[in-house]
């Protein structure tokens, strides 16, 4: 990231956003980006894409355990252990899409404004529709976080009436 910093201002913008240039050029965009370009600040992107995948996971699991109980007419949520385990899951993965959330939005910041002291530019500029999807995500991962949020809170019903 130290050596990021230091990119002077002569380099062409996907350099100085923190690009590594190396294989072929392809050109999904305006402008020609390296097939395995690494862009230096997607770790929060790439945790936001794990936690909302194992968060999406979880989820799906849980729905299909109650989606089949149902078929079957039985209890939903058979035991007072089994509510516990729900809600520690809910608890875990709105904190977790939370985490992700801020995260994301910190460096979309950023990429939106670009950073004052040193030579990175408005990377937003040129790749506008990838921030605003960008944007949209992180609008989904908070709404999502609501969710997970609310399904603890039924959980807790769920746990009063054992």
């Amino acid at each position: 990231m130290a050596e990021e910093c230091k990119t002077p201002a002569t380099q062409p913008p996907e350099a100085v956003a923190g690009l590594e240039m190396g294989g072929p050029l392809v050109s999904p965009s305006p402008f020609p980006l390296p097939v395995y370009s690494h862009w230096s600040y997607a770790d929060s992107f790439e945790y936001l894409v794990g936690v909302s995948a194992t968060a999406a996971a979880h989820s799906l699991l849980q729905l299909l355990i109650s989606v089949s109980r149902l078929r079957k007419k039985a209890v939903v949520i058979p035991s007072q252990k089994y509510a516990w385990i729900m809600y520690a899951g809910d608890q875990i993965f709105a904190y977790a899409m939370m985490s992700a959330g801020s995260a994301a939005s910190g460096v979309t910041s950023l990429n939106r404004t670009g950073i004052k002291h040193t030579a990175l530019p408005n990377f937003c500029k040129p790749l506008h529709t990838f921030c605003n999807r960008v944007a949209a995500s992180i609008v989904f991962t908070f709404l999502s976080c609501f969710f997970l949020a609310a399904s603890a809170v039924l959980d807790v019903i769920w746990l009063t009436c054992y």
